[in-house]
């Protein structure tokens, strides 16, 4: 008989390498994903994993390992605040787009003026427009008591709409025969967020990615608020007996994962994707929850999962174009990634245990 036997203390040991263990089956299921579509499973993941670094083009492909990395970097270090506390905001998407619709709105209302005021401005309203659509279900839930993962991942789907609307009406390019999206904020040089090495990938999003991870660790390992963070998802009626107020740390959490959402669509908008369109959001918002879940909601293990995660990303490009594998397969093998990391961290608190329980 085989059961789940509740261990009397989580087993560090499994919290530590149920990561590493999560790939390494991600890589065994996906391979077998792969050989039922008749490719070969070897040379898919192989293609996933090695030829970004190591390839015949890694020279261009690895400085879109920072490109790809640092929303998912930024977007999870917020998430996992929340998460840390039992804070559940699952709407990043949502806040990503409006972040990116305020930040270029502003980059946009100064066109064609150059002046090195704008692009600052762009980043304070990025950061304000993330951070006013997570203030909707954090002031709902501290109010009314609302579920958080409701109402943020609902407000997701009236974020795409705004988008649209926006990409066909008020930021649509006026000089676009009639195509929708916005003008190409890389060729306006005081909202671009351009490459500040040539040829490295890394710009101003990069950045703000490492500040951020370095800021979490800080305020969780060496701050009250941190400390209040880590008991409440800890402890929460010890949180309430050591004075933690719930609705300010609803609102701080919320807010922070919301503002740094934000910034990653303005970072996002005004960089690599360059304007305003229809499909500018790719998932990045809940690509973001695997990415913290990943890193255990650590800031440095959330660098490594960005890293990762990556990595799938542009290796997964390079599969479909040289192996012809379709777009779904690379997302499912990114789900399951997620699908594993959840399955196995079961283990983390039970042992699997063979034979008949004992009677007291």
């Amino acid at each position: 008989m085989i059961r789940l036997e509740k261990r009397p203390q989580p087993s560090r040991a499994w919290s530590m390498a149920t990561p590493l263990v999560a790939v390494l089956a991600t890589m065994v299921m996906g391979g077998l994903l792969f050989a039922t579509l008749g490719k070969n499973p070897v040379e898919a993941i192989r293609t996933i994993f090695w030829e970004p670094l190591f390839g015949e083009f890694a020279f261009y492909y690895r400085p879109q390992l920072l490109v790809k990395g640092a929303p998912l970097v930024l977007i999870a270090i917020g998430l996992s605040l929340g998460f840390r506390a039992g804070i559940w905001n699952i709407g990043a998407e949502g806040q990503y787009i409006i972040g990116a619709l305020t930040g270029a709105g502003v980059g946009l209302a100064f066109y064609p003026t150059e002046s090195w005021i704008i692009f600052p401005l762009m980043v304070l309203a990025g950061a304000f427009g993330g951070w006013a659509w997570a203030m909707i279900p954090a002031v709902l839930k501290t109010r009314f008591g609302t579920n958080e993962i409701l109402v943020s991942l609902m407000l997701v789907y009236v974020a795409e709409q705004l988008l649209a609307s926006m990409s066909l009406g008020l930021m649509k390019n006026p000089e676009g025969f009639g195509f929708p999206g916005s003008r190409n904020l890389q060729q306006y040089d005081s909202a671009h967020n351009a490459e500040l090495i040539a040829g490295t990938g890394m710009h101003w999003g990069v950045v703000a990615a490492l500040i951020a991870v370095i800021f979490s660790y800080v305020l969780l390992n060496r701050h009250m608020l941190g400390y209040h963070i880590r008991l409440t998802g800890e402890a929460p009626r010890a949180a309430k007996f050591a004075g933690v107020k719930p609705a300010r740390l609803i609102l701080f959490c919320l807010g922070a994962s919301g503002a740094l959402a934000g910034l990653a669509g303005m970072f996002e908008v005004s960089g690599p994707s360059g304007q305003v369109s229809i499909d500018f959001n790719v998932g990045y918002g809940f690509t973001a929850i695997i990415v913290a879940f990943l890193g255990r909601l650590h800031p440095v293990g959330i660098l490594l999962a960005g890293a990762l995660m990556a990595l799938t990303y542009i290796g997964g490009d390079i599969a479909q174009g040289n192996l012809g594998l379709p777009s779904a397969a690379i997302q499912v093998f990114q789900g399951m990634l997620l699908f594993f990391l959840l399955a196995l961290d079961l283990l983390t608190n039970y042992r699997i245990a063979i034979g008949k329980p004992e009677v007291a």
